[in-house]
Formats: structure tokens, C-alpha cells, sequence
């Protein structure tokens, strides 16, 4: 019997996915564990295995799709003997608009074709029905048939819409979007506003109707840009944030730092073994912090708080295409070489979106740091279901007081953003007090 191959959930927060590429054709012969396509979530692509085997009957959704809800069908597979001419797609599931649209686009392309080219003739002729403007130019308009119904029924113009469907097309979800009654004005074009959906929050206006046409460059949003507007702007939104700051001075810490790195032993390219830097002591400094104050290694639920027993500490990556945060797991046990070539084989693979979901998901705390970049101070966005990140800046040359004097000194400064439905104040002072200890004595990590 006939089988739906369906869209996997690879992460346990995924929703959709993009079907980069497929690895098999109609018609071949698969076994249970064989590659079948490689999928690209919001933060990494992954190869999909095969469950069980059989023969590829149809492919459903073609290479380079994007928008792929989990569980959707993507192809059939056969078993032996079966004809893919007997086995109507879907099998007993229901597709997405997105996925319709596109089996409708294979099925009736000559079909949705003549029937535009004969709408075209038609508008030329005859008076243009209420409500639905003929496009001014009579260039031919590619759209669903249920588009083009959901448009007349609200009024609007079709030529004022950019498709998001194959080759363009203009589909059920481009017009639902769209305001009735709009004109065919190119900064005109209809689109979710920031905001829209969020109780309480009235939507942003699309920032295509304040700009004149041709003022501005259109890049679309890639999967991993929707995945950070949606999650940050859910986590600003919904989880109150407090910040705290404090001044860590660096002076000790240099001073070991560059006694460790003078101190690696190098192969016979002369390239030393490790180079510890400013952030991998702060890693591991907020690990050990974290293992004195559990109550900030802890994340919020509707019905309890969950205190982790390790520290397991997310470190920001800045990417040419997003942002990712792999995680250190049980840094508190790690020593600092090790959470140092560990955060460089995360970042290189990070780049590459070759992570796993388990490396990036979950954790208990972040460290995002700009002082590289010569920030002297920020704040940071907190990173679900974690319930505290810092942000690091550079650490500078400062005038400071001791025993009454004025001295220079290395100073950095940390600010702290913390949920304060987990973390009182209090709570998250006495945690930046004890990293702030530990960044500025090294070796009291040791103890």
C-alpha cells in the first residue's frame, strides 16, 4: 500500500522547513536509512533518512521549497508492484495552501495560462467588473483560481500583489494579507505587518508605504531572519526583562591569559596547541557563578520553574546570515582549553549550518559578546526558555581608584538582562556579584 513520505520535525520547536534539495528521483528504490533529501531548518540543514523502503512514486514538493509545515506530505512511496498513475497525491492528508498552489501550478499550467491570456482580452473589451480594477498596463497576471475569487470577493487589485507561489504566482495567502480596496501602486503591496497577531499590540504600518518607489533595495526574508523576528520579538514581548550592570576589572586576568597561551605547546607547524581568549574565561566563569546561584540557572513554565543541574552555557555566534547561540553543555566540569576549542569548533560548524538542534536548543544562560567590535556596553535579548544572558563589552583602558590613588586598569563591563518572573533583583545582583569575583581572580574558579 501507498505511503506519505512527510515533511520530518528535526527539532522540537520546528515548525517548517525548506526542502533544499532532494537526494533520490521518481522512481528509485529505497531502503530504511538511506539519505532521501536534505532539509534546511531556520539554523541548520540536515539530511532525512528514509523509515522504510520501497520505491519513490511521486515527489510532491519540488527542490528549493520553501515554507514546508511539518508533517505535510512531500512524497508518495510505493510498494513493490504498485503504479504511481493509480495513487492520487495527497493520500489521505491535508496539505497546505502553499503545497495546493503548487500541485495546482503542474497540473493546470496550460490551462491557468489561457484562461489568463483570455482575462486579459476580455478586460481590453468589456467594462471591468465593480470593485476589481483592470491592471493598466494589460500585462498577464498569474494567480490560483481561489486568489483570484478571495480578490474580487474583497475588492482588490491583483497587479498591486507580489506572489509568494511558484514562478511567482499570486496565492490564497498574498491576497487574505491584502487591504481591500488596494490600487496598483508599486509601494502599494500588501504584507503582515510587524506586530500584527500579538493581543494587545496594535500592528506596525509596512514600511513600503512610507518610502517612494524605487528608494529602496527588497531582500525577502530567508528562514533564519523569520525565525529570529519571530522568537525575539515573542521573547521582548512576553518575558519581563530587567537589566543589571557591573564593572569587572581585567588586570589578573591578562596577566594569566597570556601566561597560558605563552605556555601551549606547539606541533611542528609551529602553531600553538590553544589560544585562550577573554570570553573563554568568562564561559567559564559564569558556569561556576551558575553553580552557585541555581535559582538563575533556571528557566519558566505556566506551572513551575525548572532549576537545571548543570550549567550548560550558550555562546552567541554572529553569522553573515543570522545569529546562533551553540551551547557549551556541563561547562562547570570543563576546563578552559577545552570550552575554548570547543566554542571554536561550534562557531566553524555554526557557520557552515552544519549544528545539530540539540547543540543550539535548550541551555540554562547565554554570553553574548561585542567587545571585539570595540562596544563598550549593550544589552541583550533573553534567549528561550533560558532565563538570563549577558552582554560583554570591551574590556578598555580606565581610570580607577585604589587605596585612594588613581590607577589605569583593564575595566569591562557586563550587563546582565534577566526574566523577572525566575530572578528577583536580589537574586541576579549576588550572581553578577560572585561572576564579577571570578573574572577578576582567576584562579578562584579552582576552589
Amino acid at each position: 500500500m501507498a505511503t506519505n513520505i512527510l515533511m520530518p520535525a528535526l527539532s522540537p520547536t520546528m515548525e517548517e522547513g525548506k526542502l533544499a534539495k532532494w537526494l533520490v528521483k521518481e522512481g528509485d528504490t529505497v531502503r530504511s536509512g538511506d539519505i532521501l533529501a536534505e532539509i534546511e531548518t531556520d539554523k541548520a540543514t540536515m539530511e532525512f533518512e528514509a523509515v522504510d523502503e520501497g520505491r519513490i512514486g511521486r515527489i510532491l514538493v519540488p527542490d528549493g521549497t520553501e515554507g514546508v509545515k511539518v508533517n505535510a506530505p512531500i512524497a508518495v512511496l510505493l510498494d513493490e508492484g504498485e503504479s504511481a498513475d493509480a495513487v492520487p497525491a495527497p493520500i489521505n492528508q491535508d496539505i497546505p495552501a502553499a503545497m495546493k498552489d503548487i500541485g495546482e501550478a503542474v497540473k493546470k499550467e496550460a490551462g491557468v495560462q489561457k484562461a489568463d491570456t483570455a482575462r486579459t482580452v476580455e478586460a481590453k473589451a468589456e467594462p471591468q467588473k465593480a470593485g476589481v480594477p483592470a491592471p493598466a498596463t494589460g500585462e498577464r497576471i498569474f494567480a490560483s483560481p481561489l486568489a483570484r475569487r478571495i480578490a474580487a470577493d474583497k475588492g482588490i487589485d491583483l497587479a498591486a500583489l507580489a506572489g509568494t507561489g511558484p514562478r511567482g504566482r499570486i496565492v490564497k495567502a498574498d491576497v487574505e494579507g491584502a487591504r481591500p480596496g488596494i490600487k496598483a501602486t508599486p509601494a502599494a503591496i500588501a504584507a503582515p505587518s510587524a506586530g500584527a497577531g500579538i493581543p494587545g499590540i496594535a500592528p506596525l504600518p509596512d514600511a513600503r508605504l512610507l518610502y517612494p518607489a524605487g528608494s529602496y533595495q527588497e531582500i525577502p526574508h530567508d528562514s533564519m531572519r523569520k525565525a529570529i523576528a519571530k522568537r525575539l520579538t515573542s521573547a521582548k514581548t512576553l518575558i519581563p526583562h530587567y537589566y543589571l550592570t557591573i564593572d569587572c576589572n581585567l588586570d589578573a586576568l591578562m596577566v594569566v591569559r597570556e601566561k597560558m597561551n605563552a605556555a601551549a605547546s606547539k606541533g611542528k607547524d609551529k602553531v600553538p596547541a590553544y589560544k585562550l581568549s577573554v570570553n573563554d574565561f568568562i564561559v567559564k566563569a559564569s558556569a561556576m557563578a551558575l553553580m552557585k546561584h541555581p535559582a538563575v540557572n533556571a528557566s519558566w513554565t505556566d506551572t513551575a520553574i525548572l532549576r537545571h543541574k548543570d550549567a550548560d552555557v550558550g555562546v552567541a555566534v554572529a553569522l553573515d546570515f543570522g545569529l546562533i547561540t551553540p551551547i557549551v553543555f556541563k561547562a562547570q566540569t570543563k576546563g578552559l582549553v577545552q570550552i575554548s576549542n570547543e566554542i571554536k569548533e561550534l562557531a566553524a560548524r555554526a557557520r557552515e549550518k552544519k549544528l545539530k538542534p540539540a547543540e543550539y536548543e535548550g541551555g540554562g544562560f547565554s554570553v553574548s559578546n561585542l567587545g571585539m567590535y570595540g562596544i563598550k556596553n549593550f544589552t541583550s535579548i533573553i534567549n528561550p526558555p533560558q532565563s538570563c544572558i549577558i552582554a560583554v563589552g570591551a574590556g578598555e583602558e580606565r581610570p580607577v581608584v585604589k587605596n585612594g590613588k588613581i590607577e589605569i586598569s583593564t575595566v569591562m563591563t557586563v550587563t546582565m538582562s534577566a526574566d523577572h518572573r525566575v530572578v528577583d533583583g536580589g537574586t541576579g545582583a549576588r550572581f553578577l556579584a560572585t561572576l564579577k569575583q571570578f573574572i577578576e581572580e582567576p584562579a578562584s574558579m579552582l576552589l
